[in-house]
């Protein structure tokens, strides 16, 4: 069987925590994830944002008869790294019928905010 490799996969994307209603995850800053003046790329950050509110989001809904797919993200970068760990921290700020809205905090290893980030993510019905 073909091991499932996608982007969170290839940035080195983990889980660290997933309740109702909050994400975290980690990613590195490294030759996966910098821009090629050696800083974290911004859509690197973005990625990491959007992918946690997505396990958040798909978490909330049932999996049998929705699917969810980012629908808006805006991101604020707001300071450089150029190697470590950043942490995302996804909290929902709106859980409704058909979109919910996520707030995420993107921090490094001295809880420095590095990038400010809110993501909508759409819920649909799952085709059979």
């Amino acid at each position: 069987m073909k091991e499932n490799i996608n982007l969170s996969h290839t940035l080195g994307m983990e889980l660290v925590e997933m309740s109702e209603g909050k994400v975290v995850m980690t990613m590195p800053v490294d030759e996966r994830t910098r821009q090629p003046l050696g800083y974290l790329h911004g859509g690197a950050s973005v990625a990491l944002a959007e992918t946690a509110a997505s396990i958040g989001t798909a978490y909330l809904i049932d999996p049998d008869t929705q699917i969810c797919f980012g629908l808006e993200i805006n991101a604020n970068h707001i300071k450089a790294k150029r190697e470590g760990i950043v942490t995302a921290t996804a909290q929902s700020v709106h859980q409704g019928r058909t979109t919910m809205v996520w707030q995420i905090d993107i921090r490094d290893e001295q809880e420095q905010l590095i990038c400010l980030s809110r993501c909508t993510v759409a819920i649909v019905p799952k085709k059979v």
